[in-house]
Formats: structure tokens, sequence, C-alpha cells
């Protein structure tokens, strides 16, 4: 673990936001839940912290609660490994851009094995929301010579704001490392941002850690070699540490807060959407709804609707229109019309069986 600077040598520490955090939702390779995550980051007085871990977003919503619960400012995003270049952070600004990232996700996840994801340079160009994303490319931790060529091709396609990664890894080259990636930066016309690549809020997870880096890579802790980590610094530290770390670069680390003050949308926003129901002939749900319990109320009584059905129906359909379920209502008749043409025993049940629109809809067979 790092040591605190020197009361000598300590530079004021800026606002400071994490924006690369790996969880316990990226399987085996983070040692830490998301809640516990967030709890340090306000523990230390960060002004953010993001989530963003492989492939997925799983871990958002234990993250936003705890934010919740502790005041921070939670930033929901993924960490997009590719298939065809270097790996990508990307943070929604809005709930469009979120809701894009999601898509992207599920597109990556559906086309390929369980577990995995496969993901590709253009399915993020598709995805990407101009007004939406932020994207910080992460460079690898070894030296890579094609690196500064894959990073020029995003900052040339990428149709969103495009960061570069920069994080000390406490491995004796740091410094020098880092002097590269600010020259990679202000060669490209890039903002170079302060990132902590953090896999565990505290260092006492070092064990889990290797742990879980043992399992994944099929091999135990004697023979794991530099499949494990070098130390245990890749944990949250305060942004007095990171001052000192960072001392040469300040605007990487200042850039965090900035970043962090664009990435505005929480999952608060979100509220349930039931999917769209459309008819065929371009009718509302209200209308296809209406029509077809009209029509099946003619059919379930040929010799007239009575009036007290007719007021019973009028009165449900009011309160379905109220509470914007004919949706649901025709995704049920849709259910039970197509069971009953393959000779599928469907019955409606429980308080359904007192509603005049389903027993119309034929959902029940019961007049109520």
């Amino acid at each position: 673990m790092s040591p605190e600077p020197t009361s000598r040598h300590r530079p004021t520490a800026p606002p400071y936001a994490e924006l690369q955090v790996t969880s316990n939702f990226s399987f085996l390779r983070g040692a830490s839940h998301p809640d516990e995550m967030v709890e340090r980051a306000a523990e230390l007085g960060y002004r953010a912290l993001a989530l963003t871990d492989r492939n997925t977003l799983a871990g958002v919503v234990r993250a936003h609660e705890a934010a919740e619960r502790t005041g921070l400012h939670f930033i929901p995003g993924a960490r997009l490994d590719l298939a065809d270049g270097p790996s990508l952070l990307c943070l929604p600004t809005t709930r469009h851009g979120y809701g894009r990232l999601s898509r992207l996700i599920t597109t990556g996840r559906r086309r390929a094995p369980k577990g995995e994801c496969m993901l590709t340079r253009a399915d993020v160009i598709e995805a990407t929301d101009p007004n939406g994303h932020l994207f910080i490319a992460v460079p690898p931790v070894t030296p890579d010579p094609n690196f500064a060529d894959d990073l020029a091709w995003y900052r040339d396609h990428l149709p969103a704001p495009l960061h570069l990664a920069a994080t000390h890894y406490h491995r004796g080259d740091d410094d020098r490392r880092l002097a590269h990636l600010a020259t990679l930066a202000a060669t490209h016309g890039l903002p170079l941002v302060t990132t902590g690549d953090i896999h565990q809020h505290d260092p006492s997870r070092r064990r889990l850690h290797d742990t879980l880096t043992c399992i994944r890579e099929h091999c135990t802790i004697d023979n794991a070699g530099w499949r494990l980590e070098a130390n245990a610094e890749r944990h949250l530290k305060s942004p007095t540490q990171l001052a000192h770390l960072f001392r040469d670069h300040p605007d990487a680390l200042a850039n965090t807060a900035r970043i962090a003050n664009q990435c505005r949308f929480s999952l608060a926003e979100l509220r349930y959407e039931y999917p769209d129901e459309v008819a065929e002939d371009g009718r509302t749900p209200r209308e296809t709804l209406a029509s077809l319990t009209w029509t099946g109320a003619a059919e379930r009584y040929p010799d007239g609707i009575p009036p007290k059905v007719r007021a019973t129906i009028e009165h449900e359909l009011a309160l379905i229109a109220q509470l914007n379920y004919e949706p649901y209502f025709l995704t049920v008749e849709d259910i039970v019309r197509k069971a009953r043409e393959l000779g599928i025993l469907c019955q409606g049940r429980g308080s359904a069986a007192n509603s005049a629109v389903c027993y119309c809809l034929g959902v029940t067979s019961v007049d109520p």
C-alpha cells in the first residue's frame, strides 16, 4: 500500500472522481461488491464513482442504491472489451445514452456463448450517441506498438468525446509510462484522465483477488507467477495520495471531476416501460383493445349486450386506460389466442375471472 505523502510534499488534492472500477460483477476479476466500492469512495470524499464492469451493467443497481444512501454521485457505465481493438470505458451522460449502451451489451451477449460477449469497433460506432456518451480509451498494461494507431482510429471514428486513461500501477516504471501516455494524448489531441483501474475497495482484499485470478487462469497460487498482480495497489486511494502520484499530471486528475460533471444520468430516471403492442393497421393499443373487446362482447352476447354488461365493460376499459395497461391485456390476448390455435389448454384464473374485458377477449370462459 502506498504511503501518504508527508505534509512537506503533500499537494492540494483537487476534487476526484474514480472512473474505472471493476467489481465482483466482472466474473472472477473484481474482489469487492459494488456497494463496498461506493461506500469507500464516499468515505474518501470522492466527487463521484463510475462502475465499469466488463461488458455488463449487472452491478449498477446495487451501486446506485449505495450511492443513494451515501449521497455520492454515481455514474453507471461499462468497460467494453472489443474483439478488434483496445478496451473502451463507456460512460452514458443521458437516459438515451444509457439505453443505447444497454442495447449494445445485449447485442454482444446474444451473439456469443453464455458468459461471453462479442463486440467490435463497428458495433460501438453504430451504438454511439454523440450527445449521450463519453469514452475513455484504456491502454494495455504492457506496451503495445499498435496502440497509438488504434487510438488514432478511435479519435477519427468515434462520434462522441474520447479521452485517454492513465493509471499508476506502482511497478517502478510509472513515471516513464505516464509521461509517454501524456505525450500520446497531446499528439492525438485527447485529454488525459486519471483512473485507478480499481479491482478492490480495500487492499485487504488482495488474497481474495489472487484466489479469483487463479480460478480464472486454472492455476494454483504456487505457479500463478506473473498472472497475479504485483502488489495490492488496485484499491481506492485518497485524493491526497492520488494528487501525489499524479503531481506531474495535475490536469489528468482534474479531468476526472470535469467528466463526472458531464455524466448527470441517474438510474433514478428510469421507470418501468412495458414493451409496445402496436396493431398491424397502425391503431394504438387503446384503440385495438377497445375494438377486440367490443367484437368479443358481440360474440359472447349474440342477442345484444345487456346494459349492465356494457356499463361494466366501459368502466373496465376506462380503468385500464387510466393505468396504461392496454399493452399488457393485448399481450395476454395474443398468447391465449395462439395457444388455442395450437390446441394448448389455456385458461385465465384468479382476479381475471371477474373481468368482463377478459371474458370478452376469450381469456376467461365464465361470464363474471
